[in-house]
Order: C-alpha cells, then structure tokens, then sequence
C-alpha cells in the first residue's frame, strides 16, 4: 500500500458511487472508512450519509469526481460504440464465411430485429439534423 492515502475514496455504483472518509491511525497502522455520502452521477446529488456531513473541501473533491466519472462515461460510450461497429463487421465476416444454417436460423432474427431498429433510429436523427441545419442556415 503507498505511504500517501487519498482523502476519499470512492466505491462505484451503477449510477454513482458510496463516498468514505479514509480515516488512518497511524499509531496502530489501521485504517477505516466511513462512509458520508452517496453520490449519483446523473443529478449531481451528493447525499450525506451515516450520520456524517462532508467537510466542503469534501464536496469539492465530490463534485470534480462526479464530473471526471461523466466524463470517463461518455468517452467510455464512444469506444463501446466503436467495439459495436467491429463486432457488427466480425458479424458479417462470420455469417458470409463459418456460419451453418443453424447458427443463422438462432440469430438472424434477433439480428435483422436490432440491426433494424438501430437504423431507424440513425436515420430519423440524421434526417432532424439535416433539417435543423437547413433551416438554421
């Protein structure tokens, strides 16, 4: 374990994360955590928990935290999205080249249903901005 602990340590939720307190003795070299907030990423909420209230340089350092794990979200997204087009490629290379009648008859409606749909979706957005463009311009 390094000498030099962060102040907070963060355990990550599907929406945000527990915030604890890193509480160090060093007489007895122990260490605790005490929770004192919930933080939710999607409404910036920091709720104060366990009886405890963070400190503002607390919220602070919640706060710039609630800010980088959007950040990291969304850049996150972007690569899964990137992945989706290799593995929808690696698809069509396994359907044209290894795949037996069976393997398509279990997926390809599943497929073609999904495939479908996420081409609707980018081509009515496409089409609104397509259009917002021409009437802003």
């Amino acid at each position: 374990m390094s000498l030099s602990l962060p102040d907070l340590y963060f355990r990550i939720k599907e929406n945000g994360a527990s915030v604890f307190r890193v509480v160090t003795d060093t007489r007895q070299n122990r260490m605790d955590l005490v929770q004192i907030a919930n933080a939710n990423v999607r409404n910036g909420e920091i709720r104060p928990q366990g009886g405890e209230t963070p400190t503002a340089e607390e919220e602070a350092e919640i706060r710039a935290w609630i800010e980088t794990r959007r950040a990291d979200l969304a850049a996150r997204h972007l690569q899964d999205i990137d992945r989706t087009i290799d593995f929808l490629n690696l698809s069509t290379q396994w359907a044209q080249s290894k795949a037996t009648e069976d393997d398509l008859e279990a997926v390809s409606d599943r497929l073609l249903l999904a495939m479908h749909d996420l081409r609707t979706v980018i081509v009515r957005k496409k089409a609104d901005r397509l259009m917002k463009e021409r009437d802003d311009g």
